[in-house]
């Protein structure tokens, strides 16, 4: 049973069903990364056979790349202090930084196997892009979440596109074929769509129990997205306007493949109904009498549809716990969250 009536769910309690949420997350995520996705930057590619003479484009942006993926010991160590407390998110920004270091392995690599940047230059430019620190964009956890969802479903993207021009899929680009670049940015491109479905899972989870807030971090965060180190890198011009030029990503591709994308698996039906919704909202005093909660963010997006997937992770986790034996020991539960507005059904005419 549960540990507090849901009638009577706490702050206190919504955190701790969330928290236990993101424990089991992370089990299964690194049960699940360890049997598919266990990769090696300097092993896994044919790097002897990538080609020397790549377009300046596609150097262009593999060195963009590199430089951005270079500070990976910042994000780890700002996010896992951020969230140090949460045993399920704390380690999985351990797991996540192990892996975003093989990308800046790859990355480093591809540039220098492309010959096209010496040695000295590439330990000279990594020296240059570490005398600088990147810092978190927002000061909580919350809205870094909601952050990383937009992040990692632009990444994605990034390698993505990359992933079709070296495989001769868009002629953005001349002569950009490459089996081993397109083989690389699709390896790390999975691994970018396992970091968006791990935060999704979890903006979801505080979605589900603080609509609210997570709303307004949604609203927050999209009026000042960008990537992350662009104020660091210092060629990002250039290399935001070659990736441009090259198809890879642009503002476009964020608004309709990243935005979209996210609101669509948030349940948000559009930007301009979030922004009407958290607007047309009105305070009333809380369960706990010690505060003030919104109400009409309910017709702000699809909260049936975010039930349901937080459902359907709650059956993910739960069968993966009790194949090791967890749900004898500490089983792992649903709680609906009972300041839903509950609708009545229409009486039959």
């Amino acid at each position: 049973m549960p540990r507090t009536p849901a009638g009577l769910l706490s702050n206190r309690e919504k955190d701790r069903l969330i928290e236990r949420a993101f424990l089991g997350l992370y089990r299964w995520y690194t049960a699940r990364s360890q049997e598919t996705r266990n990769w090696n930057a300097d092993l896994s590619f044919d790097w002897k056979s990538l080609r020397h003479d790549l377009p300046t484009e596609i150097v262009t942006a593999l060195t963009g790349f590199f430089a951005v993926e270079q500070y990976a010991p910042d994000y780890t160590s700002e996010l896992v202090n951020l969230v140090r407390r949460s045993h399920g998110r704390s380690h999985f920004q351990l797991r996540w930084g192990s892996e975003e270091e093989k990308h800046a392995d790859s990355w480093e690599n591809a540039v220098l196997f492309s010959r096209q940047r010496s040695p000295q230059w590439i330990a000279e430019y990594k020296e240059r892009l570490r005398a600088q620190q990147w810092h978190l964009p927002f000061p909580d956890a919350i809205h870094n979440l909601v952050y990383t969802v937009f992040q990692e479903r632009a990444t994605q993207l990034n390698y993505l596109n990359l992933m079709k021009l070296c495989m001769g899929q868009s002629d953005k680009v001349k002569n950009a074929v490459d089996p081993v670049l397109a083989k690389v940015a699709q390896t790390i491109a999975v691994d970018e769509a396992a970091h968006y479905n791990f935060f999704l899972e979890g903006a979801r989870l505080y979605l589900y129990y603080y609509p609210q807030r997570t709303l307004e971090a949604v609203k927050n965060v999209i009026g000042q997205f960008s990537m992350p180190a662009s104020n660091l890198v210092p060629n990002w011009d250039e290399f935001s306007e070659t990736v441009y030029r090259a198809g890879i990503y642009g503002p476009r591709d964020f608004n309709r493949d990243v935005m979209q994308v996210a609101f669509r698996n948030l349940g948000i039906e559009s930007r301009k109904k979030l922004e009407e919704g958290i607007k047309a909202t009105r305070e009333v005093p809380d369960f706990e009498g010690s505060g003030k909660i919104q109400t009409a963010i309910w017709d702000t997006f699809d909260y049936g549809a975010i039930e349901g997937d937080v459902k359907r992770l709650h059956v993910k986790i739960q069968d993966y716990e009790k194949g090791v034996g967890f749900d004898a020991v500490d089983p792992f539960e649903f709680v609906t969250n009972p300041e839903v507005p509950k609708k009545t059904q229409a009486a039959d005419d």
